[in-house]
């Protein structure tokens, strides 16, 4: 073997590792969260109707991928600025940025390029539509971008996070329409539901790193208790249903018959917590849960039912009071 073939090998192993990791940065594993725009789609489709044609099938594709470029451009910077952090962690000190497996420049290049794209992509379906990817991407800077930095505020890390999901549910809106907006009830119960597994997942990296470990991995670990975490995670799930009551009294009485798929959802993944490793922790692998997967498609399932077929005699259970 020739001196040049022996060193052109390696230089270009070094090269598709390199490229590896950058393409890692965008977590394209994570894109199964945009599921949260379908629920968007269905309820808009429901309340103001929809035409299932060319036009609907373009929104729906361009929206969708202006969605993911959004998060993955959030997910770039994210790694860029807590690789600090997370080689603290037990498994995140193994990501392309704490190892130190990538060119931090080209990195940020990533991270303002797949932002632009995303709001491209969002532009060409309505203007609506690019406030709520903008959106998206504006709150991926308050969460990550020091001073702000909400991650490192406890309470406000997950309430931070977790208002991406109504932002996705407006997604999903501005896809079907841009003359009605979303109820504000069902944005709130969206709202608290992400709050509600978000704070499952800090009690989850508590409960298995201990306080000490926590603490130096993110600083709002330092004000949390075990306690104090499952005290949040029981308002959140109060404050959903509240608000998600007060949407299907409003809008979509026959939604009720969902209430018990949901409770048994939210049991399933409370239990999940407490799991040493937990799937709560990285939610893009909780498809490898039967079981949770299992509830969610019947959840899922009745909840598209009662989007549009509709039960009259449920007025009769459960009539208005008349007070005005």
């Amino acid at each position: 073997m020739s001196p040049a073939t022996s060193t052109s090998a390696p230089t270009g192993s070094r090269l598709r590792s390199r490229i590896a990791a950058h393409v890692s940065l965008f977590r394209l594993d994570h894109s199964v969260k945009q599921i949260f725009v379908i629920p968007g789609i269905v309820i808009a489709a429901s309340i103001a109707g929809a035409t299932l044609n060319v036009a609907f099938a373009t929104r729906t594709f361009l929206g969708l991928l202006a969605v993911v470029a959004a998060a993955s451009s959030n997910y770039v910077l994210n790694e860029l600025l807590d690789a600090p952090f997370d080689r603290q962690h037990p498994t995140k000190c193994r990501r392309p940025a704490a190892s130190g497996a990538i060119n931090a420049p080209a990195a940020y290049a990533q991270w303002l390029i797949c932002g632009g794209i995303g709001f491209l992509l969002a532009y060409g379906v309505s203007t609506p539509m690019l406030i709520s990817v903008a959106s998206l991407w504006v709150m991926g800077c308050a969460y990550n971008v020091p001073p702000v930095r909400l991650k490192d505020v406890p309470y406000l890390d997950v309430l931070a996070e977790s208002v991406n999901n109504p932002i996705r549910f407006c997604v999903g809106w501005y896809i079907v329409t841009t003359t009605v907006i979303p109820p504000a009830s069902m944005l709130l119960a969206y709202w608290m539901l992400g709050a509600y597994f978000m704070g499952l997942k800090r009690f989850s990296e508590y409960l298995q790193m201990g306080y000490e470990s926590a603490r130096r991995y993110r600083k709002s670990f330092a004000s949390y208790t075990q306690h104090s975490l499952l005290t949040s995670v029981l308002f959140y799930a109060a404050a959903s249903m509240l608000f998600f009551g007060a949407f299907i009294m409003r809008y979509r009485m026959e939604m009720i018959f969902a209430f018990p798929f949901i409770a048994l959802l939210m049991a399933a993944y409370f239990k999940l917590a407490f799991r040493h490793d937990s799937p709560v922790q990285n939610p893009e692998k909780l498809y490898r849960e039967p079981r949770l997967m299992v509830l969610l498609t019947l959840c899922s399932t009745v909840l598209v039912i009662t989007s549009f077929v509709r039960f009259p005699w449920l007025a009769q259970i459960f009539p208005k009071s008349g007070i005005r």
